[in-house]
């Protein structure tokens, strides 16, 4: 790995815990702030760092929201960077587990992931000598606790990295808003805290993003969300004729609703882009009567047409419809993933880069875009209407277009 000269808040972050420093006194050290600033990979080679000076045969614990998104984004980073500088590292990737020598010294680094409230249960019983949250606003509060109460031993220290979110989440109000309460060391980065972004991928991050997510992920503010979800689809020009071309691939997004709207959306792949080219859009309460499972079937066939279709993607919760679907063995069904924040942002993103592209006559999605807006309640929720095609839309996004996933596994260590 090639590093570029530190940026002074990140050397702040690699040498804070030195006995020179004043911050040494502090229990532990918060980072938050834009995305690509250059916070997690100075934490965790200076985590790595601390633990080998002050313990031997030591425990540790690196938490992230799942194993994959902790392995890709802080494990495989850190191992590269560690054996650069001269450690010798003993990975067990089966376990989720690595060892790091130095001279007469030996640590083990276990990997979690504190996806939800039951993950908690999985780290009690363990002794650590301290523990790295990489993005610790993604995690739920029981897990974060239950991992704070396990660093016991003399000189253990906490370390917290994350972008902001709401106002109200509970880090924020807990630790952030309390940081000499408890007594952390406190950094907020920006993008221009990470030398090694130039001009030019800045930008393209600031394009990425608008109205809170811009806040939040560029600026690196802790804001409400507020407005419209899509404020840049109130351009026209953001919707487009039907393309001409032969489309390689077909696909639906579904939405279903008996007495609420149910919306699907018929994706054409051309290129680099999935087009909503059609829709099919049923509104009970204004054509004054629901349809069965059956009858919303028969629409979706009519939408498809002849098409070839490679999937269906439908609200996990309509179990009756995927059932019906499946029954009638004409097409390939698969429940959509279903996380709206996380939905939200993966489908703001893929219509700013043009991953996907609503074809102007989709009246009802266009509808859509201009009457969806957040939830003034102080949560980050969108108000629950107007909501339909915009489900089937980020059903599509988060299931099709973005299939990776981060699975998640917990695991915790021999007693």
């Amino acid at each position: 790995m090639s590093f570029v000269p530190f940026s002074k808040k990140q050397l702040e972050v690699l040498n804070w815990w030195t006995p020179s420093k004043p911050t040494a006194k502090c229990d532990g050290i918060i980072c938050d702030g834009a995305v690509r600033s250059g916070k997690t990979l100075c934490m965790s080679v200076s985590f790595i760092s601390w633990a080998m000076l002050y313990f031997k045969n030591t425990a540790f614990a690196i938490c992230g929201k799942t194993i994959k998104s902790v392995k890709r984004n802080v494990a495989v980073p850190l191992v590269s960077a560690l054996r650069d500088i001269g450690f010798e590292v003993n990975e067990k990737a089966a376990s989720n587990v690595f060892e790091v020598f130095l001279n007469d010294r030996k640590n083990t680094f276990y990997l979690f992931g504190g996806r939800d409230e039951s993950s908690a249960a999985l780290i009690q019983g363990m002794t650590l000598g301290g523990v790295l949250f990489d993005e610790v606003a993604l995690m739920p509060r029981s897990f974060v606790e239950q991992a704070i109460a396990r660093c016991s031993l003399e000189k253990s220290k906490l370390w917290f990295n994350c972008n902001p979110e709401y106002p109200q989440h509970w880090f924020h109000r807990e630790w952030i808003k309390k940081i000499k309460e408890k007594n952390m060391f406190y950094i907020h980065f920006t993008m221009n805290d990470n030398p090694s972004l130039s001009p030019k991928i800045r930008e393209r991050y600031q394009n990425l993003y608008s109205g809170s997510f811009y806040d939040r992920f560029v600026l690196g503010k802790w804001v409400a969300t507020e407005g419209l979800v899509y404020p840049f689809m109130s351009d026209d020009s953001m919707f487009c004729d039907i393309p001409k071309g032969d489309f390689s691939e077909f696909a639906v997004s579904c939405d279903y609703g008996t007495v609420n709207p149910a919306s699907f959306g018929l994706w054409g792949h051309l290129g680099n882009t999935w087009y909503r080219i059609d829709e099919y859009y049923y509104n009970s309460r204004v054509e004054g009567s629901s349809r069965t499972d059956e009858e919303h079937y028969n629409g979706l066939c009519q939408l498809v047409g002849g098409r070839n279709i490679s999937t269906v993607v439908v609200d996990p919760s309509a179990a009756s419809f995927i059932e019906v679907i499946r029954r009638h063995g004409k097409y390939t069904v698969k429940p959509a993933k279903n996380n709206v924040l996380d939905g939200i942002r993966q489908t703001s993103t893929a219509l700013k880069q043009g991953k996907i592209k609503i074809c102007k006559n989709c009246r009802d999605s266009i509808n859509e875009f201009g009457l969806y807006r957040w939830d003034t309640g102080g949560k980050d929720s969108p108000v629950k209407e107007n909501d339909h095609a915009m489900d089937d839309i980020r059903y599509f996004v988060t299931t099709v277009v973005n299939e990776e996933t981060d699975d998640f596994f917990v695991f915790a260590s021999d007693r």
